[in-house]
């Protein structure tokens, strides 16, 4: 995972959550180990304070617990974990695609084209990183689409839970990726409630199961737990 630049913004932990999250996803950080803040925050060229306020953040999530004169242990992730994760997202996901399909403009269709087309150009290139972004940018202009501020908050910060850096490595995920959002697309260009948000529920809630079987061969889930509901 590439470090971002902290230094040119130490006051913002969401940047070291954000990698945290990453390590312990891919396997870097993996469950027992200790993190410790001197040195996350010297590799990172920042103070600790920020690094302190990523940590119990991801306390908060229960992604790590903390221990007396021990500091910060990373927790077992399990497959009901991401399971469950993966249902809350095809709820809310789900309704907020039905939404957004009542009222969707032909402005945001023209930029969640645009923005699918980058995102299949990212794909067959192997830019992972562009894929994350281009991927969270559709998802975000659906939301958005669907004019349910509140709901579009919650959908965020379910998002946090779900690794989704480790997506465009999962083997077959780019192509069943672009499939759904195509017909996530074509269910909102006929502004069709029903089919958006089956597509949109399907579509969050599939992933799982690929996503489980990575984190399995990873070592980072040990125990795969119930299948996600469609």
């Amino acid at each position: 995972m590439t470090v971002p630049d902290f230094a040119a913004r130490p006051q913002l932990c969401d940047d070291v959550a954000r990698l945290v999250r990453g390590r312990i996803f891919d396997g870097t950080y993996r469950a027992g180990c200790y993190i410790r803040l001197d040195q996350l925050a010297a590799e990172l060229g920042i103070s600790v304070t920020p690094v302190r306020e990523a940590l119990f953040a991801l306390r908060a999530e229960g992604l790590i617990a903390q221990q007396p004169r021990r500091g910060f242990v990373v927790l077992p992730v399990t497959g009901r974990d991401v399971t469950d994760v993966a249902n809350v997202q095809a709820h809310v996901g789900g309704e907020l695609a039905a939404r957004a399909a009542t009222d969707i403009t032909a402005d945001q269709l023209r930029e969640l084209r645009h923005i699918q087309a980058q995102l299949e150009d990212a794909y067959a290139r192997d830019d992972h990183e562009g894929a994350v972004r281009l991927n969270h940018e559709f998802h975000r202009a659906i939301n958005v689409a669907a004019d349910s501020p509140k709901l579009a908050q919650l959908m965020s910060l379910v998002t946090r839970y779900a690794p989704e850096s480790v997506f465009p490595t999962i083997g077959g995920w780019p192509e069943q990726s672009m499939k759904d959002h195509r017909r996530i697309l074509s269910a909102l260009e006929s502004h069709d409630c029903d089919s958006a948000r089956a597509a949109m529920s399907e579509h969050l809630a599939v992933g799982a199961v690929p996503l489980i079987d990575h984190l399995v061969a990873r070592g980072v889930v040990v125990d795969r737990g119930p299948a996600a509901s469609q």
